[in-house]
């Protein structure tokens, strides 16, 4: 059974269990895909139930914010730990590199997800990269052509939510891999385009703060996070 929070459950696992759901997905012949929500998706799921109902079909949703585990909390439910979807993809990755199973890299500007796949192989020696392609397209057929000839078995798709979600939800039949997950800004992170938090400010799980400091136009997604714990206390206050 999921943890529910404001409506959206959420699997109670640590990391290494998450890793380890994920490595099984991969060995089924079920095509499934796997969500990071964080309190803006949750709040987004709220006032869209079609969104809500593809996180809720999702073969593991896992809590990218630590405000999806101070809301659980709060509630009563307390989650295990905060699984960040960019350090879930890489311990994944790295198992995947001892096994020959491969990746596609779907996403990013123009030439991202290239630079984010030689950097993964010279990370994790090993690591198959099935092939790769930009977020900027129209049409899905051509991509979903491409992704199938390759014959992946994990496909990060990093469209940015709740984009990657619907997207996933929409081609999950016409796509021929086993397992997807959607995981936003990662490529650009890979690639070394994109920097995350130092640390020490992940430690404290401040990274939603230093990413504002770097992005400051970024403060009308951030007001969800207080709204969000409001709303939860306000669920907790309801005996919810």
């Amino acid at each position: 059974m999921r943890t529910d929070v404001l409506g959206v459950g959420f699997d109670d696992l640590t990391m290494d269990e998450a890793v380890g759901r994920a490595a099984v997905l991969l060995e089924s012949g079920t095509p499934a895909y796997i969500v990071t929500p964080n309190p803006e998706i949750v709040w987004l799921c709220r006032d869209d139930p079609e969104l809500k109902e593809i996180v809720g079909r999702a073969a593991l949703v896992l809590p990218d914010g630590i405000g999806v585990v101070y809301g659980a909390k709060i509630l009563g439910r307390p989650l295990k730990g905060k699984i960040a979807g960019i350090d879930f993809a890489e311990k994944l990755l790295e198992r995947m590199a001892g096994t020959g199973k491969s990746v596609y890299l779907l996403g990013a500007k123009p030439g991202v997800a290239s630079m984010a796949a030689k950097k993964l192989q010279n990370k994790y020696p090993g690591l198959v990269v099935a092939g790769t392609a930009d977020g900027y397209f129209k049409d899905d057929g051509p991509v979903i052509e491409k992704i199938n000839a390759s014959k992946p078995d994990l496909l990060l798709v990093c469209l940015g939510a709740p984009k990657q979600e619907r997207w996933m939800a929409a081609n999950a039949t016409r796509l021929n891999v086993r397992l997807m997950a959607g995981l936003g800004g990662a490529l650009d992170v890979f690639a070394g385009t994109a920097e995350r938090a130092p640390e020490s400010w992940q430690r404290l799980h401040l990274e939603w703060l230093h990413r504002l400091k770097k992005e400051p136009w970024r403060w009308r997604r951030m007001i969800k996070l207080p709204l969000f714990i409001f709303a939860v206390a306000g669920q907790r206050l309801k005996g919810n």
